[in-house]
């Protein structure tokens, strides 16, 4: 008894799904190995799973070889399409784009300085207010980029200067609170007169003598300097 007809349908269960996929792929695959084998073929499978995984059989030493000997057949079946109609039109089409490329390289030729020999006055003042209506553009453009950023700067001056103001008077506001007191401790008296030991009397003695001595030699020095009548 045979199987019954398949309807060809996506299988609603996830799991019969992927065993379908599974043997089906299997199956595919030999077929197309199968092919190039008793054909002698050149056989080229991709095939992309719903989750993205790729299979693939070549039957070439490269899949990009086989890739790119397909849009080549393409791109010639593509042309054969075409009819004599589009040949001229697409031709003359191409000779347009040719001509207009050229110009405006000449043009560029010209915008440099190059290539002015055949030019009379006429052409000349022409392509003299060409360059100097496109420096009045440059130059707007570069004026208004510059005013741009003097705008900017004034905003972040304008913005600092905001900034230092609202810390200037946090820190004035912050000096007009009371200092809390802190009681701080007592000096210690300095002492410039240390006592003197009771066997130092001898020491004592001689440094009044040596005072003395000292003085009366003072006031003869200056009664030696001092002329007679001061005396």
């Amino acid at each position: 008894m045979g199987r019954g007809k398949v309807e060809l349908k996506r299988i609603e269960n996830k799991i019969n799904r992927q065993v379908t996929f599974a043997k089906r792929r299997n199956g595919l695959l030999k077929k197309a190995y199968e092919l190039s084998i008793l054909c002698d073929a050149e056989v080229a499978l991709i095939v992309f799973s719903s989750k993205g995984k790729l299979y693939e059989f070549c039957s070439s030493s490269s899949m990009a070889k086989t890739l790119e000997r397909y849009h080549k057949s393409s791109y010639g079946l593509i042309e054969a399409q075409q009819s004599p109609d589009d040949e001229r039109s697409s031709y003359l089409e191409c000779l347009k784009l040719k001509s207009r490329v050229e110009v405006l390289q000449q043009s560029q030729r010209h915008l440099l300085g190059e290539d002015l020999g055949k030019f009379g006055v006429r052409e000349l003042d022409q392509l003299e207010c060409v360059l100097d209506a496109s420096l009045n553009r440059i130059r707007s453009k570069q004026t208004q980029h510059m005013f741009d950023q003097f705008s900017s700067l004034q905003r972040k001056e304008k913005d600092l200067m905001d900034i230092n103001r609202a810390l200037r008077k946090k820190l004035e506001g912050g000096s007009d609170q009371p200092v809390p007191y802190r009681p701080q401790p007592a000096a210690r008296p300095q002492v410039f007169f240390e006592p003197l030991a009771a066997n130092n009397s001898s020491h004592i003695r001689y440094n009044s003598q040596l005072a003395q001595n000292n003085a009366e030699g003072s006031s003869q020095n200056v009664n030696a300097i001092l002329p007679a009548w001061m005396h």
